[in-house]
């Protein structure tokens, strides 16, 4: 769920967007309680300065592997993952006003993640206070946390509120988040979509990086072929004939969608592999097959330039969206191509 920069191995470039996910790792974290009065100021979202992201705003990380913007008439609303990981930080969420801060949500997950879905649509990334990496590996599952969670979801909520009265103009939606980011996705599909009017707007919900049971959603459902609309995708990666520690309570029994082939498909070839976005900023095809199983998705170590260190990590959740950005990329352009087709037979569109 978190991010740590190897720059001294690797300068300025991430191996990836280099994560390791700590729920293997014994670290001790600092803490206090929740209090209010403690809790950062809220976005608002009115202000361009709560946004990471909006149309004809992109920042400079995210051209430099997307490219400039141009106008679409889809609309992506992207969600990131957690950030706020320092153990010697006792915030409870994070501060959006802050430069370190908003520099790590731009350099890294817009531009290794978000990146991913750009060309498909209006990438729209809202700042929000996320919940501190502590609050999900706390076994207590104490009212802190909950309080914690709340004020994440609050934003993203309020985000989306305004992004619809304001911005959305009736354009079909891609929802993109990676874990914390698609708790919160998970949340606001519930919500707006589920069973909703909106939901016949919905070309696509990719909330990779955390368990969607068959029973999360009353009508939304996992989708089974690359160009089906008004569903969602989701899957978990970790390092081939490895199992986490956490694997029966976080994973097994969890909806996976093969994101290579999009369908069951319960194995692929190196070949079929369209590319993995690496440090380099690199587009490296055929780099990876991969297996799945109970709620994971197994995969071989990538075929990237020193990829030595890729040898001794056993958790790709820090890599759910980079390994797969092109096969994303790709699968996003075809479901934006069939929600057209669809609706313009239905003369919706």
């Amino acid at each position: 769920m978190f991010y740590i920069y190897f720059k001294k191995m690797y300068k300025n470039n991430f191996l990836f967007l280099v994560i390791i996910f700590l729920s293997s790792c014994k670290t001790l974290y600092v803490s206090k309680p929740f209090l209010e009065n403690d809790v950062p100021n809220k976005p608002h979202y009115e202000n361009i300065k709560s946004w990471a992201v909006l149309p004809e705003n992109y920042p400079s990380d995210l051209i430099e592997i997307s490219g400039p913007y141009i106008k679409k008439d889809v609309d992506i609303f992207y969600i990131y993952p957690t950030l706020l990981t320092d153990p010697k930080s006792s915030e409870w969420n994070a501060n959006i006003f802050d430069d370190k801060t908003r520099k790590n949500v731009i350099s890294v997950a817009v531009k290794n993640q978000a990146s991913s879905w750009a060309e498909s649509g209006n990438l729209y990334v809202p700042f929000y206070r996320q919940a501190h990496y502590r609050s999900f590996v706390d076994d207590k599952n104490n009212l802190d946390n909950i309080k914690s969670w709340k004020i994440a979801y609050q934003d993203i909520n309020n985000a989306f509120e305004y992004y619809l009265k304001n911005y959305n103009n009736g354009k079909p939606i891609i929802i993109a988040a990676h874990s914390q980011g698609s708790l919160l996705a998970k949340e606001l599909l519930k919500k707006y979509f589920d069973g909703k009017i909106l939901q016949k707007k919905l070309i696509a919900a990719y909330i990779p990086g955390i368990k969607i049971l068959s029973n999360d959603f009353s009508d939304l459902k996992l989708m089974t072929s690359p160009d089906e609309i008004g569903g969602f995708l989701t899957w978990n990666t970790y390092k081939i004939n490895k199992f986490p520690k956490t694997y029966d309570k976080w994973f097994k029994g969890g909806l996976t969608i093969n994101p290579i082939t999009w369908n069951n498909k319960t194995q692929t070839e190196y070949s079929e592999h369209l590319g993995l976005l690496y440090s380099d900023n690199k587009i490296y095809p055929n780099s990876l097959k991969i297996k799945l199983i109970d709620g994971l998705i197994w995969s071989t170590t990538p075929k990237v330039p020193k990829r030595i260190l890729l040898f001794f990590i056993k958790n790709y959740h820090f890599a759910d969206v980079n390994l797969f950005w092109e096969d994303i990329k790709q699968n996003s352009i075809i479901r934006v191509k069939k929600w057209k087709e669809f609706n313009l037979n239905s003369s919706i569109f």
